[in-house]
């Protein structure tokens, strides 16, 4: 019982930091409530995300808004061409003992150290190099020099990605999109917004950032979460939805069959029960029905499900088959 009561208090601590969130980072970025709201599922759910949209539109400045006003290590990786799996995870380097004059090999650690790391422009950098992000955002470690070495938890990578640009860049391996828990797009701001971007940009204020949760915090908030109990029906229809996308699966649609290369794999139906407790808990709610796995549904699937030829030719991409899946279960 009084572990229940703790979990109640829990979720009002969650929802209170959540306004509280909002509230200092809406202090920077105007509109964009529905990504915020993501980003911050996301985090609570332990997962990272990937965060798409042209230039301009304050990908970076949203990112870095949100480590202001959380008490993390933030590190920034602005991914070029040149960069090297080593420029991520640390590399090491010859020092020389002073006491003994030995020549001794010293580990220094990389970016990829901290508690929130924005992976800048993440595709313009080749495979090798995003392949070293792998390792950290699944098991929260890093292999280098013959040794593996933990990283402090939490731990959470926002990559940003121009889709209009295709020269210079590298496209994601299933693989590394398969890592992040959501893909986010970033939309042009309404003119009201856009107006009121633009009148608190030019000015000289400077907005002050107060820091709402910190490390320990967030932890103990991610517990919570994982805690949340989701009925059987919650849990059967998340999986079945996911099946569907699979175009061998017996009873997928036949648009499935016709449009879908390969379907989205066993991690999409973990994000989407996941994402589907954070959600209720933001909303105060002690368990998450259907409706709430729905809503995080575009973010989960869209990038886990491959179109082939045929979509491609009729102009249907992954996020219409995603909400054409929604629809036929209305």
């Amino acid at each position: 019982m009084s572990e229940k009561k703790s979990d109640l208090e829990s979720i009002d601590i969650l929802t209170e930091s959540y306004a509280a969130l909002k509230k200092e980072i809406g202090k920077v970025i105007v509109g964009q409530d529905e990504i915020i709201h993501n980003l911050l599922i996301s985090l609570f759910s332990k997962g990272h995300c990937l965060l798409v949209g042209v230039p301009g539109l304050a990908k970076t400045r949203l990112i870095s808004t949100l480590a202001s006003v959380l008490n993390l290590k933030f590190s920034r990786i602005q991914f070029t061409p040149d960069l090297m799996p080593t420029d991520i995870t640390g590399t090491e380097i010859l020092e020389e003992d002073r006491t003994t004059g030995k020549k001794v090999f010293r580990f220094m650690k990389g970016p990829i150290f901290g508690n929130i790391i924005l992976a800048d422009e993440i595709n313009r950098t080749p495979p090798k190099t995003q392949a070293a992000l792998l390792q950290a955002m699944q098991e929260y470690e890093v292999s280098a020099g013959g040794e593996t070495l933990a990283l402090e938890e939490p731990f959470f990578v926002l990559a940003t990605q121009n889709p209009i640009e295709q020269e210079g860049t590298y496209p994601l391996p299933e693989a590394q999109l398969d890592r992040f828990m959501f893909n986010l797009w970033m939309d042009y701001p309404t003119r009201d917004e856009e107006v009121e971007v633009v009148r608190t940009t030019t000015g000289w204020e400077t907005p002050d950032l107060k820091p709402v949760l910190d490390g320990e915090t967030i932890l103990r908030l991610q517990e919570l979460v994982r805690r949340v109990p989701v009925s059987e029906n919650v849990v059967a229809y998340t999986v079945d939805l996911v099946r569907k996308t699979r175009p061998d699966a017996p009873d997928s649609p036949a648009y499935i069959k016709e449009w879908i290369s390969w379907g989205a794999g066993p991690r999409a139906s973990q994000y989407l029960i996941l994402g589907a407790k954070s959600r209720c808990v933001l909303d105060s709610r002690t368990t998450p029905d259907i409706e709430d796995v729905k809503a995080v549904a575009r973010p989960v699937l869209r990038h886990r499900i491959i179109t082939n030829f045929n979509a491609e030719a009729e102009g249907i991409t992954s996020l219409e088959v995603v909400d054409r899946l929604l629809g036929d279960e209305k």
